[in-house]
């Protein structure tokens, strides 16, 4: 979906912009040869790097993942990142110098579906830290402590 999107993006916008919510959200084709806002613009080869790491970390905690909210953040990563990664190789012209097609401008940054996927994948990883581990880990706790007082749960 990622690739696609940015394939059509490159097909129909041009140096068109194209409002879709008055002053928050449109469409707007830019080139980003670095990471988030344009970080590191100047040292793509270590972006390029960076997504590699990242991409072999998503791809290893799918394999670890033992929770569905894990399993769905580190696809979601891997989709991202292996986008944004695929996206940088097909435009470049040496190693690691390419961008990134980003299309989406919300009006302080321009992003892509490859980013909407990272973001989800950072809120799941966010969920199941903050949220869905701490009550896991209170009813291990609560199992525990109930066959040591020789307590049955059902």
């Amino acid at each position: 979906m990622d690739l696609s999107s940015k394939e059509l993006a490159q097909s129909y916008l041009g140096g068109k912009v194209v409002p879709l919510v008055p002053r928050f959200l449109s469409l707007r084709l830019l080139c980003n040869p670095g990471a988030t806002l344009g970080v590191l613009s100047e040292h793509t080869w270590v972006v390029g790097i960076i997504e590699i790491i990242g991409c072999a970390g998503f791809a290893l905690g799918i394999f670890l993942a033992d929770s569905p909210w894990l399993l769905t953040a580190f696809s979601l990563g891997l989709a991202g990142g292996a986008g944004n990664f695929a996206d940088r190789i097909i435009h470049a012209h040496g190693f690691l110098n390419g961008c990134v097609v980003d299309f989406i401008d919300y009006g302080w940054s321009v992003g892509n579906v490859a980013d909407i996927y990272l973001f989800l994948s950072a809120v799941c990883i966010f969920i199941f830290l903050f949220c869905l581990d701490k009550k896991r880990g209170k009813d291990e706790k609560d199992s525990a402590s109930s066959r040591k007082s020789g307590r049955r749960t059902i």
